[in-house]
């Protein structure tokens, strides 16, 4: 006979956990909110950003303004779904985190101190989510 075993998580387990996923949620509504407002800005006035001629991953700034709009929308939509604690909020918040640290990676030398700073919160982001066992 086969005997199972239910595991009970701590109270303050369970605390840290729904702290990092809040943690989570509210840097991804940050950065998306900041990735929003970085697309607006690049395809309301693209001469903010700086001319960089011999960069190899060159695209017109009107079109890196439409992918960090798009990004930060679905980054703030995304983290809707998190303050709820929903498992496919957790995967498709990787998933956005990680592509936007990858757009901002290739805009670094459009705006480099901007790109870097939300390289580093995506990175929490996705460390916040990560961290955080699955719910049962």
């Amino acid at each position: 006979m086969a005997t199972t075993t239910t595991h009970r998580h701590s109270e303050t387990a369970e605390a840290t956990a729904g702290g990092l996923t809040v943690f989570a949620a509210v840097l991804l509504f940050i950065a998306g909110v900041l990735d929003l407002f970085r697309g607006i800005m690049a395809i309301a006035n693209d001469n903010v950003y700086v001319n960089t001629p011999n960069y190899v991953f060159k695209f017109d700034l009107t079109s890196w303004g439409w992918i960090q709009l798009v990004l930060g929308v679905i980054a703030m939509s995304v983290s809707a779904g998190l303050f709820t604690r929903a498992t496919w909020a957790r995967v498709v918040g990787v998933g956005i985190a990680g592509l936007a640290i990858i757009a901002n990676f290739l805009s670094i030398p459009y705006y480099p101190f901007w790109s870097l700073t939300l390289i580093a919160m995506y990175a929490f982001v996705i460390w916040g989510l990560c961290v955080v066992r699955r719910e049962r």
